[in-house]
Formats: C-alpha cells, structure tokens, sequence
C-alpha cells in the first residue's frame, strides 16, 4: 500500500506540474498583455498535453564528443531524486511522520547540484560549461543560507521532524516569529530552483539554453519535470515551516498555490540579476543575518528552558 501510495502521489504531482506549467505561461501571457495558449482545448486546458506530446515525440541528438552514458542517465537521476523528496509529503499515510524528516531533505537538495554538474560535463559545450560553473557555485552558495535558515529552526525546536511544525505553530506562524528568516529561505529557494532572477544556469541572454543546451525530447522533458516538481516541494516545504504547516486543511493548498504564483509573479516583474550581485547578497546579507538569527534563537532558549 505503501508503494501503490507513493506511484499515485507522483503521478499527481507530474499532472500538477503540467497544469502548473499552462498556470505560469497563462500568467506571464496577462504580466505581457497578450492571450497566453488558448487554441488547444478549452482555454487551452490541453496545451499540456500536447506539449508533452511534441516533447517526447521529438528527435533526440545523439552527441559524438562527450560522455553519452553520463549524459543520458543524469536528466533521469534528477527526476529520481526530485520524486525521493516527495516521500515527505503530508498524506494519508504519514509518510512525513520520520524523525529525520528535514535531514532527508537536505540531504536530496544537495544532491540535485551534482545532476546539473554532470549533465553539463558530459554534454562537452562550452555554453554548458560556463552554466554549469554558474550554477556549482550558485547552488553551494544557496545551500549554504538555506540550510543555515533551517539548522536554526531545528536547533530552537530540537526537532528534524517535520511534523512537528504543525505543532510549533498551532497558536501563531512561525512567519511572525522569524520574517526575515523566511524572506532569506524564500530568495535562496528561488536560487536553488534556478527561477528568475536567480536563473543563471540557463541564462538565454547569455548562454543559448545554459546547462541543458544540448539536451532534446525525452532528456529535455526530465529536466522540465524535475525543475517543477522542485518548486512545487519547496513551496510545500516553505508552508509546512513558517506559514502554519496545517496539511490536514484546505488552506494548505491555498498557500501552496500563492508562493507558486509568486514564484510566476517574480519571474514576469524583475530583470535577471547580474552574477556577482547574486554572491554579494548571499555572502554579505544573507549570511550575516542568518548567524545573528542564530545567536537570537540561543538567548530565548537560555530564557525559556
């Protein structure tokens, strides 16, 4: 039952992330005054499908200079891990319920530099190549704060359960409690998901298509997939830790939903950043600011225990 559950909460989730997908272009289509897909369907309720479709349809290149076994199972291995972070989803079965549930999590989100690493790698492009390098440093930098931001949270609550913040913030959010903290997880989660205007890694502008500049059809569809998927859990992450975690209720969804607008939002109102802005914000304010939160939390556990 346990596995069966598991199959249709991903199954679930690459539906959503195909309507999430129509939800963004829709969005940004209204940001630009324009239509956005509206020809397949209903409103273009199955443009999704029929991207999907023309995606997996397509030809795929095969690439003589580059490491092809490493090239073709990286999309998949990041697919794979985005799908292993989805065991911490809160249903029927309580798969949250493990002690260390944000131990696990941290330890996936690490992880997913390596897939973008090696794809990049293998792929022997130097467009793939200045993004990778791009992203490795991005992505330890990010890693950094956000798992800064989360260490304090544990280390005030003695907990890596993640079911435990629901408990936490029974009678307030912990938003109220620690809104700068919130404000750094969200920009580090925006870097971390390689969303504008943190998307250096595939930064058309600059570098044709960035790390996935030489991936077509299947490959391609992989890495839209574990892309979404990332923003979708870590939306969920963001709601579980500072807006109430109550995912018992329909509200949980709700707010799940706003930080995937504002995600969309973000992407249709800002410019993309220049690079060394990006590491100055991480290293000289993020930073600094997590480790007071640090030493804050320390004094109110000396007053209260």
């Amino acid at each position: 039952m346990f596995i069966l559950n598991f199959l249709i909460l991903v199954l679930l989730v690459l539906i959503s992330v195909a309507f999430f997908v129509l939800l963004e272009r829709k969005v940004l289509g209204f940001i630009q005054i324009r239509s956005g897909p509206f020809k397949v369907g209903l409103m273009g309720i199955l443009q999704p499908f029929s991207d999907a479709i023309k995606l997996f349809s397509k030809e795929s290149y095969y690439i003589y200079f580059g490491n092809l076994l490493i090239y073709y199972f990286m999309p998949l291995f990041g697919l794979m891990i985005s799908m292993n972070m989805w065991i911490l989803y809160p249903n029927i079965f309580n798969f949250i319920n493990f002690t260390l549930g944000l131990l696990f999590f941290i330890v996936c989100s690490g992880f997913m530099v390596f897939s973008i690493l090696l794809m990049s790698w293998a792929s022997n492009s130097s467009y793939s190549m200045i993004g990778c390098l791009r992203s490795v440093a991005q992505s330890v930098s990010y890693e950094v704060c956000m798992f800064l931001v989360m260490f304090n949270l544990i280390f005030f609550f003695t907990s890596f359960n993640l079911i435990n913040f629901y408990f936490i913030q029974a009678l307030n959010w912990l938003l109220i409690l620690a809104y700068p903290l919130f404000l750094i997880l969200y920009s580090c989660v925006l870097a971390e998901t390689n969303r504008s205007p943190f998307d250096f890694s595939e930064g058309e502008s600059e570098l044709v298509s960035g790390f996935n500049t030489e991936y077509s059809s299947f490959n391609f569809s992989f890495i839209f997939l574990t892309e979404y998927m990332n923003m979708i859990f870590m939306s969920l992450i963001l709601v579980l830790m500072f807006m109430g975690g109550d995912f018992v209720a329909l509200n949980f969804f709700l707010k799940m939903m706003l930080i995937n607008f504002s995600f969309i939002w973000i992407r249709g109102s800002f410019p993309r950043l220049r690079y060394d802005k990006l590491m100055m914000i991480c290293w000289k304010i993020y930073l600094p600011v997590t480790l007071h939160y640090f030493f804050i939390f320390l004094i109110l556990m000396i007053l209260i225990y």
